[in-house]
């Protein structure tokens, strides 16, 4: 039986796309290197790289001494073969972060969304400032990902709920995608914290874990098996609307504060309890930054109860509280949250606060936009 035409071209895109991704993790490599790394022969990777480099994918960056023999070529991904584009939509502010294929973030400001009925005007100005500030084209964006407080629908991608941000709705998505291209995607703000906390942050190496989302609105992001989870509806994770004891359940969802843990656990709450603990501090992350130990355990025992029913239900092997309730209380009110779980709980998962740098939300969106960019750069080699 003779071979198919098309198995040399897909092995050679799959040892392509293997390449680059060594590159990207470990780079930059010598020839023989990434031989010996990837299983191919030096004439095989010779040719490899020869390749990649008339794409304009890999280029020399630099060399290694070897023995008593001339120097071995370092080859390295070209950053500048493509960029992203992460977004972070609030309802006072738009943040974008430009990066290139590596993941280096070239450019990162934050505009006031002045028109903010029209989402799509907006955010085409806000991508256009930022490629202008980064001295780059627009056209070589690849991938936009765009994360929103409320509900995405996870088959059609559109904001189908969001209480504070009632301009994006369904059919924006479309709109974007006329007016950048089709490379843009909508994702829920807390999955994209997720994401970061997987590849920079406090998840790394767990496949099987969530981020508790503590601030002005409660959210969670749950990552199962190295995947996203986000329910049928794209409603996993609203966390706020679940019932707690003692807590009156919602008569109206479309109020934003109605929810029976985010009236737990919300800045109000929070705002309250310091009130009775004697503690005083301009801004809810200074109440629990100055707490004492009596107000640092009452905070921790309200996230507790969010935190138990997550983990009586998904067993998670890692909790991480973010936002900037979890910031402010960093390894302290993560380790009485641990506690207090335990107290009620036959699992006990640890409970550590985030460690992502910087803007989670912009970080986990260009996480996503990466993984698009390279998907379509990367496998289109041959």
């Amino acid at each position: 039986m003779s071979r198919s035409p098309g198995v040399p071209r897909l092995l050679r895109r799959l040892n392509d796309r293997a390449a680059l991704e060594l590159l990207l993790a470990d780079g930059p490599l010598t020839r023989a290197e990434l031989g010996e790394r990837t299983g191919l022969s030096k004439v095989t990777a010779g040719q490899l790289l020869a390749r990649l480099e008339e794409r304009g994918l890999v280029e020399v960056a630099g060399e290694r001494a070897g023995g008593r023999g001339p120097h071995a070529a370092l080859y390295g991904v070209v950053p500048s073969s493509a960029y992203v584009a992460g977004l972070e939509v609030l309802p006072d502010s738009l943040k974008v972060g430009v990066a290139d294929i590596t993941g280096r973030i070239v450019v990162e400001i934050t505009v006031n969304p002045a028109d903010g009925g029209d989402p799509v005007r907006t955010v085409h100005a806000a991508v256009r400032r930022a490629c202008d500030t980064a001295g780059i084209g627009q056209e070589r964006l690849k991938a936009f990902v765009i994360g929103t407080r409320g509900v995405v629908d996870p088959v059609s991608g559109d904001v189908r709920w969001s209480y504070d941000l009632p301009a994006w709705h369904v059919g924006v998505l479309a709109s974007l995608r006329r007016t950048l291209g089709a490379s843009v995607t909508i994702e829920n703000d807390v999955n994209l914290v997720a994401l970061a906390e997987h590849t920079y942050g406090a998840a790394v190496g767990h496949d099987d874990f969530v981020v508790i989302w503590a601030g002005v609105g409660q959210g969670l992001g749950v990552m199962l098996d190295g995947r996203l989870h986000r329910g049928i509806t794209g409603g996993a994770g609203e966390i706020g609307w679940l019932p707690v004891p003692g807590e009156p359940l919602p008569a109206d969802v479309s109020q934003p504060q109605s929810g029976s843990f985010q009236r737990l656990v919300g800045h109000d709450a929070l705002r309250g309890l310091a009130r009775e603990h004697g503690v005083q501090g301009a801004t809810v992350p200074d109440l629990v930054r100055n707490g004492g130990e009596d107000f640092l355990d009452a905070v921790a025992g309200r996230l507790a109860v969010g935190a138990a029913a997550i983990t009586v239900v998904l067993d998670p092997g890692l909790i991480v509280l973010s936002g900037d309730v979890g910031r402010a209380g960093g390894e302290r009110l993560a380790a009485k949250v641990q506690e207090a779980v335990a107290r009620v709980c036959p699992s006990r998962p640890p409970v550590v606060t985030t460690r992502v740098a910087g803007n989670p939300v912009l970080r986990g969106a260009l996480v996503a936009a990466l993984d698009q960019a390279r998907e379509q750069v990367f496998s289109d080699t041959v």
